[in-house]
């Protein structure tokens, strides 16, 4: 004898859900490839961009942006951090690379230069900076070197970390903490001084 067992409308459902899943899963994963796919060749990119303008024109003079919004590059060894900086903070270009904060002043010049990235992609590494270490930051006006002289936790809102002072300095702005999952609810500031 032979039983029939009939597939209840439940069961059909939950299959339709895990297909539900397993798709939305797959574009997930294809949107976040396309992304850093799309960050490394930014980066590539205005990486060559740089060394082209910095070889063709040795000499420093204004303007200090390119007209793309190309700054320059921003280097700590001891991180193994490198990433291109371009002109503003909107989405499109932290997805793509660090930002320099309109408002503050351009590397070289007087006052607090604010840079802002990524804590989860550009700068995941700075969850491991110590206190002198050595940050490089190359432009089209020169290269400028600057010493890690205090990091610290500040609330999202809390703009004087980036106030100006009579001295030139780096102010790094990231998300904190840095393995928070969603919308992180303060931010990790490096604050370092330039050598001359």
């Amino acid at each position: 004898m032979r039983v029939l067992v009939r597939r209840g409308p439940l069961k059909r459902i939950l299959q339709g859900v895990q297909w539900l899943f397993l798709a939305a899963s797959v574009g997930l994963l294809g949107y976040y490839g396309l992304v850093r796919v799309d960050a490394w060749a930014f980066e590539q990119r205005e990486n060559r961009a740089l060394e082209r303008l910095l070889k063709n024109d040795p000499t420093p003079r204004l303007p200090a942006i390119a007209a793309s919004g190309l700054i320059g590059r921003i280097d700590i060894q001891r991180l193994g951090l490198s990433v291109i900086v371009v002109e503003g903070i909107s989405a499109k270009i932290l997805r793509r690379a660090a930002g320099h904060i309109p408002g503050t002043p351009l590397p070289g010049q007087r006052g607090n230069v604010g840079i802002s990235a990524h804590r989860d992609t550009f700068f995941r590494p700075l969850r491991n900076i110590k206190q002198n270490d050595i940050i490089e930051l190359t432009t089209l006006l020169g290269e400028y070197r600057y010493r890690v002289v205090s990091t610290r936790i500040v609330g999202p809102n809390d703009v004087a970390v980036l106030e100006g002072s009579g001295n030139e300095v780096l102010t790094l702005v990231t998300c904190y903490p840095f393995y928070f999952v969603g919308a992180a609810p303060d931010r990790f500031i490096v604050r370092a001084e330039r050598i001359t």
